[in-house]
């Protein structure tokens, strides 16, 4: 067996970041995890970090705006994965020179975790999210360096407790009436963080994956709006409401909406009304799907994760 590559993941204790440093840990690849000092010492953030030590993860601190520091510290990595929030988008084309003066990693994944940026037809204000991940994309492809663009669509534990309700923050799902995007029948894909992470570490050392967009999109976690409905109220037993909620109705609440609802809900719009997660084929030439590289993980999905709730 090829030696695990060593990752270092930059934004690793944020929401879909915790996930991947452990799903790192856990496949046996030495694991560093960059750590700004504040968040050392931050309480919320001890059992996060305590966990993280237990699972071998080395805490190096730092940020990525101290560039003699991060070339140090990408010297003794493989991999660099960036999942640093929307803030921070954009300045990752400080890791990027970062890891161009270092000259030795073997692949770089961008913060991604989303749809595919290159394939939407996203209003604002996710439209310009979308681009600034598109730019990194390009950067990284001018500077020659090795990456793989993670597209894992959802992330399950942020919609499905809610069904994606408007201005529903907290499960349980709802059991009268629900609010549906569009006509309901743009299909969407929904992930459980921990698969993310999971399917995402399976990428770092194979060789199907290099300069490739890796596309999480297990058949059995693609539905319909209508569909989800459908599965919901059969767990339920019991039939919704539906209200539909239209296209120029959708686009007014989005320009009318303070942050983040209107960032929310303008990818809602992309994914429920334009399809942006499921309406292209993923060709050779640029992407692979995860579940179909990797058929061994046992991913969770949509129907049981809805188990929880009914």
């Amino acid at each position: 067996m090829a030696e695990k590559s060593k990752i270092l993941i930059i934004g690793g204790t944020g929401y879909i970041g915790k996930h991947i440093v452990q799903a790192s840990a856990k496949a046996g690849h030495p694991t560093f995890a960059l750590v700004r000092e504040s968040t050392l010492s931050d309480p919320a953030k001890a059992d996060l970090l305590n966990t993280f030590k237990t699972l071998g993860v080395n805490l190096v601190p730092g940020d990525f705006y101290d560039h003699e520091n991060l070339v140090k510290v990408i010297k003794q990595v493989d991999v660099v994965i960036s999942t640093v929030g929307h803030v921070q988008l954009a300045d990752q084309v400080k890791i990027i020179a970062a890891i161009k003066e270092a000259g030795n990693v073997k692949r770089f994944l961008p913060s991604e975790f989303g749809n595919d940026v290159d394939r939407t037809h996203a209003v604002e204000p996710a439209k310009s999210a979308f681009a600034t991940k598109s730019q990194i994309r390009r950067a990284i492809e001018a500077e020659g360096i090795p990456y793989t663009y993670v597209s894992s669509n959802y992330f399950a534990g942020y919609f499905l407790p809610t069904l994606a309700q408007p201005g529903l923050f907290a499960p349980p799902p709802p059991r009268d009436k629900v609010i549906i995007y569009g006509d309901g029948t743009a299909k969407a894909v929904f992930n459980k963080e921990d698969d993310i992470g999971t399917f995402t570490i399976r990428t770092v050392d194979d060789p199907r994956t290099l300069n490739k967009i890796v596309y999480i999109k297990p058949p059995k976690n693609t539905y319909s709006f209508n569909e989800l409905i459908a599965l919901w109220e059969n767990k339920i037993g019991k039939t919704l409401e539906k209200t539909h909620l239209p296209e120029d109705k959708l686009l007014k609440d989005i320009q009318e909406s303070p942050i983040p609802i209107n960032v929310i809900l303008s990818i809602n719009h992309s994914v429920f009304v334009k399809g942006d997660q499921t309406n292209f084929e993923i060709e050779p030439s640029f992407g692979v799907e995860a579940s179909e590289l990797y058929p061994d993980v046992k991913y969770t999905t949509v129907d049981e994760f809805l188990d929880q709730f009914a």
